[in-house]
């Protein structure tokens, strides 16, 4: 599919009402009010459909039947139609233990989008304890716990942990339910294809891995780093990753915060301060590819097609300064779409910047018969320790790609300056040898220069087997240099926006 396609398909409207179901002391209430005030929609409570004689008879201790839950349900649906057809949107809380009050809220209804608050009965139990006023007594959690059908795939829930404060738990919901903006992120759009599960245990050394998937899409995340560590349309790999077993090398979809690239000697001066960083490129001497690439991120959320995990940087030797960082994954008609957001929850400015590493692969086992187009006029030049000593334009070089040709034999671990107009997205192509397919590496907002690695100094079964595509924020070296770092301000949140695209010729 060509990205002007993809743009055109991703234009679909997104969910208008909200279900937000789990089990009585799983915080619907809390999270549904505040997600409808995130979102500017009404907001709703479920047990406010309940008639004066099912309350009582749940205050007294007794749990109601299905047949005594029908006329509460038939209510719900009344209301739902009602809002659909006034065109207005909002949040409704409910338990909706049972597969069927699902299908009699949900069926007929493709604008209601289901959210699972989950969470362990331990933690629920605990909650309704301390739970005062309330007309529900803890005595029946357990009658609720017996009867709960867990939401299945096919109902395509966006499903939240609730061990986390119910601020975060909607902050990551109100991402993945807001339409995407025109710079090629999808909405949730349609349903995808039934999955097996959208998370595994825990799995060797990268930790929990979840799987995407949406319309023969399917793309792996992993706890460790939240790398992306495979991607693939209609069984055709697109990521040269690596194995579920295996721990990272490479670099290999790895995120790159709060600095990409090198920064040489691990030594920069800011705010009044000069700040020694590890040396975690001890044979060259630099400091690379940030802090978080080796810790383990924390689930925020998830549906079968989206994903968004969570970590802290915290005061450290080296960057004495917090931000709260966020990753999110999506699949839909425009490929996937990643988001990487960083807030500055410190007292004090902070420099920051931001990449990916993800290595890309058209199945021709080298890469030098791939056909690379790169938008750039400019390029750094560096010394033998990848740091930049100059920057010159690509004319008249063999760095020039702004024309699709093949990689051939050249070596490149090169950052670019992007060429783009007016904020727009910028597009570096690797198309197969045949011009039959390829995929497009969408850079968007936050990405102002792009690593192009052909993996000529990795080990030699890794070398060459994909190219690197790394959007960055910064180039090379920019805290050292003061060239390109932004600088957050307390409480300042800074995006950036890439995805891929992979396309066809019919």
């Amino acid at each position: 599919m060509s990205t002007a396609a993809a743009r055109d398909e991703a234009c679909e409207p997104s969910a208008s009402l909200v279900l937000v179901v789990g089990m009585s002391g799983s915080g619907k209430t809390t999270v549904g009010r505040l997600l409808a005030e995130r979102l500017g929609w009404s907001y709703r409570d479920a047990d406010d459909f309940h008639s004066a004689t099912a309350r009582a008879e749940m205050a007294a201790g007794q749990a109601l039947t299905d047949t005594e839950r029908g006329p509460w349900l038939d209510a719900i649906s009344t209301w739902l139609d009602h809002e659909i057809a006034a065109d207005r949107p909002a949040v409704l809380s409910c338990s909706a233990l049972k597969r069927a009050y699902r299908d009699r809220l949900l069926r007929g209804r493709p604008g209601v989008r289901l959210v699972y608050l989950h969470g362990a009965p331990e933690l629920i139990r605990s909650r309704l304890s301390e739970r005062r006023g309330h007309f529900f007594p803890a005595t029946l959690l357990e009658s609720q716990i017996a009867a709960f059908e867990e939401p299945q795939p096919d109902e395509r829930p966006l499903v939240a942990e609730i061990d986390q404060p119910p601020e975060a738990i909607v902050a990551a919901l109100a991402s993945l339910l807001r339409p995407a903006p025109a710079d090629g992120g999808a909405p949730p759009g349609r349903a995808p294809e039934p999955m097996a599960s959208s998370t595994a245990s825990a799995v060797g050394p990268t930790g929990e891995q979840w799987t995407l998937r949406w319309q023969g899409q399917r793309a792996v995340v992993v706890q460790l780093g939240a790398a992306l560590r495979h991607y693939e349309v209609d069984g055709r790999a697109l990521l040269d990753g690596f194995a579920a077993d295996a721990p990272v090398t490479g670099g290999r979809g790895q995120l790159l915060v709060p600095w990409p690239n090198r920064i040489g000697d691990g030594r920069y001066h800011f705010d009044g301060a000069d700040l020694q960083l590890p040396l975690t490129e001890p044979e060259k001497g630099n400091a690379i590819h940030g802090l978080v690439r080796w810790a383990p991120w924390q689930l925020q959320a998830r549906s079968e097609e989206s994903l968004r995990l969570g970590t802290v940087i915290r005061p450290q030797p080296g960057y004495p300064f917090l931000l709260d960082v966020t990753a999110e994954y999506r699949l839909g008609p425009a490929g996937l779409d990643v988001v990487i957001r960083a807030t500055n929850t410190g007292n004090g400015p902070a420099p920051y910047g931001v990449g990916q590493h993800p290595y890309l692969t058209l199945g021709t086992g080298q890469v030098d018969t791939v056909v690379l187009t790169v938008p750039a006029r400019d390029r750094f030049l560096t010394d033998d320790r990848g740091l930049p000593v100059g920057r010159e334009p690509v004319e008249g070089s063999d760095c020039d790609f702004r024309t699709a040709r093949p990689v051939g034999s050249q070596r490149l671990d090169t950052a670019f300056g992007l060429d783009r107009v007016d904020g727009g997205v910028a597009v570096v192509r690797l198309a197969h040898p045949s011009g039959a397919h390829g995929v497009d590496v969408r850079l968007g907002e936050g990405a102002r220069y792009v690593q192009i690695y052909t993996g000529d100094t990795l080990p030699e079964t890794e070398r060459r087997r994909g190219i690197a595509v790394e959007p960055m924020s910064c180039p090379p070296d920019a805290f050292r240099s003061g060239s390109g770092p932004d600088v957050l301000e307390p409480g300042e949140t800074h995006v950036l926006r890439w995805g891929l695209t992979p396309w066809r010729v019919s």
